[in-house]
Parts: structure tokens; C-alpha cells; sequence
């Protein structure tokens, strides 16, 4: 489990192509201090597996069904990521649960950046905007962010400073793939609703 607050910007150094997987290599100088092989690391909010660790770099094996429900099939040699490691018992709950269980792929639509801050809108799959409200929880690329405004097929996103200049919503540019998480109280509690009315 996760708290949807990046630790590090850290970078994609290798990646070998396998049948039917990758295994991918990446380098943070934060997340590795204290990372051992088996320990959950999300990627852009996908939640990974290091299993080789070496100095500042960790590598993890991406099945196709990753590849095929997140951006990271996209991912290039030097290609920027956000890094989070699982949270502990002393962990800070900054953010809101996040389990790194991506729902879906979304796509930066425009951005309109101002002196201090840039308001970015993200759509978001059609079947996951039941589960967005004003003011609610969204993981956008491991991201915990406030929903600052609900379109129809889109969420409205104020970034301050420090999310611009620590993560890859920094950098982000209108067509470019971003992995959606669900708040997950919210698909809870809809699946309680729908046992309770017998659907």
C-alpha cells in the first residue's frame, strides 16, 4: 500500500524485451537506500516487485498485462518516473490509500501554466469518472491529488510548485498517457450497494 506522495523523480536506465514481458531497470538515489529484492516500489503508480538491486538502480519484471493496462509499456531509456516505496507502520499518510492497482490509462488533454502554478485536465476513462467528486482523491501516474474540477469525460487539476517540479505532471505535454487509480473507498463502496440490492 501506498500514499500517492512521491518520494523521488527517478529514471528508466534499461530495458530488456522478453517474450511476453519486460524487465525493466531503474535508478532513484531515495527509494534505494533502504530497498531490499521483494519489496513493492510503485512506478508511475503501478505497484512492481524489485527483484535485482544494485547501488542506486533496481530492476523489475513487467508482465504484459501490465504493459497492457498502464503506460509503462511506454516507457523509454531516459524517460523520467515517479517513484514511491510501500509505506510502514511510521509512514506519514500524506496522501490517501493507495493500493498502485492502475484502473486505467488517461491522457493530459490541455495544460495552461501561470507564474506559480499550472492547471492541467486529464481524461480520465469513461468507466472510471463515476468514482471521481469535486474535492475527492484521484492517483494520477502515483500521484495523490485533489480533483479540482469534474468534467464529463475529464478532471481539473490545480498542481502547486512542488508536484510540478518533483514528478512527471511536471513535464507532461497534451496527448501523453497518464495511469488512473480509482479512489478505492469509493469502488467499495459501490460494490456493497450493489450486494445490497442484489445486482
Amino acid at each position: 500500500m501506498f500514499t500517492g506522495i512521491i518520494e523521488e523523480l527517478g529514471e528508466v536506465v534499461a530495458i530488456e524485451n522478453q517474450d511476453d514481458a519486460k524487465r525493466i531497470t531503474f535508478a532513484g538515489a531515495v527509494t534505494t537506500v533502504d530497498l531490499n529484492r521483494g519489496d513493492s516500489i510503485a512506478i508511475c503508480g503501478a505497484c512492481l516487485t524489485a527483484v535485482e538491486i544494485e547501488g542506486n538502480r533496481f530492476t523489475a519484471d513487467v508482465m504484459n498485462e501490465t504493459l497492457r493496462l498502464t503506460n509503462l509499456g511506454d516507457l523509454r531509456v531516459g524517460d523520467k518516473v515517479n517513484l514511491e516505496r510501500a509505506m510502514n507502520a511510521a509512514t506519514r499518510f500524506g496522501g490517501h490509500m493507495v493500493l498502485g492497482h492502475v484502473d486505467g490509462v488517461g491522457e493530459v488533454i490541455s495544460r495552461e501554466p501561470s507564474e506559480n502554478w499550472d492547471w492541467v485536465r486529464i481524461r480520465i476513462p469513461a468507466d472510471l469518472m463515476k468514482y471521481v467528486v469535486l474535492k475527492g482523491s484521484i492517483t494520477l501516474d502515483g500521484i495523490s491529488l485533489t480533483v479540482n474540477e469534474v468534467g464529463e469525460d475529464f478532471v481539473g487539476l490545480s498542481l502547486i510548485p512542488e508536484t510540478l517540479r518533483l514528478t512527471t505532471l511536471g513535464s507532461k505535454q497534451p496527448g501523453d498517457k497518464i495511469n488512473v487509480e480509482a479512489d478505492v473507498m469509493a469502488k467499495h463502496i459501490e460494490r456493497l450497494l450493489e450486494a445490497r440490492s442484489g445486482k
